[in-house]
């Protein structure tokens, strides 16, 4: 199976919205599935009420302490119980997927990215089957240990891009994969929003959200055997062999690439711990200090995905080539730090002025559109300019950087990040309020960004652009 270098970047893109929206179908629905359950579930002998019944006697240690703000479950703390809960779950997904990437990525050097990818869909139709038929806390809780486990879709689809395209071209392809993101943040929320109280016919018991459910489901079936029938294997692809300036040796060191791979990494982990958690408690935020329903909160995060969007169609792929990949990454963060601001802002004035908050909220929302447009995208085309292009079968593994590996771990430090970041900004919210929360996370990206200084201004794509 022989594919253009365009036809194989288009399949892998269709693939990725069908992944993507089969993702972000439940990102609004989690606050009121997670309170159901909590009021499903409160009084019995069940694994949620038990880790209920533990963080209440947490929170209240801490309360005596003075180390927590609040002790006793009134509706507003029960609503913060809801958004704790919530970053546990989104640190679990996560945490699988941060065990997993590095396997993943060497497996798709040995045996091709086409064999693994499609191997990790069987995983994903199975966790969305789960959630499906899930009527308890604990089953819908396997169905995100399985989807973390599963998930490769992302990381391998950067992985094919980057067999299959030049140095020249990749920031540019590679922002394709931040369009789709961007496009299903836009429709992925609010049909889920719109799917949620529609019921299915039939005598299964099934959950709360199940034509949601459904619709994930079908768009995962849809997408593997889209990549069984039209994906061809890239790793031994020899497209990027093309041009000539692909084929100059690189300009620094095996030495000299880890070690920038290194700092690439920790700048991506400390800057998703932050942004990840800003991001998943977004929803929480804005249940919590204006009881948004499902179709308000997939109306904000669609403002997202639709700002997004047109940043990456337009400004970003025309930015990625004239001011380069390291540049965005920079911009990206600085502008994730100015959405914390606004969000610390956000709960005073909720109590003061209403319209004024509005336009905080969403001011907020489009300082995290820009950021979702740029950064992770931005870093990624950064690490794989660092991997070696084509590797020869006599090769020792010391003295070549395949893509699949550098990628799968760069992968699993954001993973690491979004693992810890859900939990961290859940339990902040939790102890403190929002207002110290957001405040914390403004700081934490202050640091992360001048700390990115140094690596991101000594770049292959920043020394490009200086050229």
């Amino acid at each position: 199976m022989v594919r253009s270098t365009n036809a194989i970047v288009g399949i892998v893109f269709v693939s990725l919205i069908l992944d993507l929206l089969a993702f972000t179908i439940p990102l609004p629905l989690f606050p009121r599935l997670i309170q159901h359950y909590v009021d499903q579930e409160r009084h019995g002998s069940t694994l949620l009420s038990s880790t209920l019944a533990g963080l209440r006697h947490y929170r209240a240690y801490l309360h005596s302490l003075g180390l927590s703000q609040v002790s006793t479950a009134t509706e507003q703390n029960v609503k913060w119980d809801v958004t704790l809960l919530g970053g546990l779950l989104g640190s679990v997904f996560s945490l699988g997927q941060c065990v997993i990437a590095p396997a993943l990525g060497r497996l798709s050097d040995k045996y091709g990215r086409r064999a693994v990818l499609l191997t990790t869909m069987a995983g994903n139709i199975l966790s969305s089957l789960v959630w499906l038929f899930s009527t308890t806390f604990s089953t819908y809780l396997l169905s995100r240990i399985i989807g973390g486990l599963s998930e490769g879709n992302v990381q391998l689809s950067i992985a094919i891009i980057s067999d299959v395209t030049t140095s020249q071209q990749r920031a540019r392809a590679m922002a394709l994969i931040g369009l789709a993101f961007s496009l299903c943040f836009t429709f992925g929320p609010a049909l889920g929003a719109y799917l949620a109280p529609r019921a299915m016919s039939t005598s299964l018991s099934l959950n709360y959200y199940a034509m949601p459910a459904a619709m994930a489901t079908g768009l995962l079936i849809a997408e593997t055997l889209l990549l069984a029938a039209l994906l061809p294997e890239t790793r031994t692809s020899t497209a990027n062999l093309s041009s000539e300036s692909t084929k100059q040796a690189p300009r620094r060191s095996v030495t000299e690439r880890r070690a920038r791979l290194t700092a690439l990494r920790s700048t991506h982990l400390g800057f998703i711990l932050f942004f990840s958690g800003a991001e998943y408690t977004l929803t929480f935020l804005a249940y919590d200090l204006f009881a948004y329903s499902n179709a308000k909160n997939g109306r904000l995060l669609g403002f997202i995905g639709l700002l997004s969007a047109l940043l990456q169609g337009g400004y970003v792929r025309r930015a990625a080539v004239k001011k380069g990949s390291a540049y965005l990454a920079k911009t990206g963060i600085s502008s994730s730090g100015l959405a914390m601001v606004l969000l610390c802002l956000l709960p005073a004035l909720a109590d003061t002025s209403p319209r004024a908050s509005a336009l905080c909220l969403y001011a907020a929302a489009a300082a995290l559109a820009y950021t979702s447009a740029t950064v992770v995208n931005s870093l990624n085309t950064l690490a794989s300019l660092e991997c070696d292009e084509s590797m020869q079968k006599d090769a020792q593994p010391k003295d070549v950087i395949p893509k699949g590996e550098a990628l799968g771990r760069m992968r699993s430090a954001g993973q690491l990040g979004r693992t810890l970041g859900p939990l961290l900004a859940t339990s902040t919210y939790w102890l403190l309020g929002p207002a110290k929360c957001y405040g914390a996370f403004a700081v934490g990206l202050l640091v992360v960004r001048f700390r990115s200084q140094a690596v991101l201004s000594a770049s292959p794509d920043h020394d490009e652009k200086a050229e």
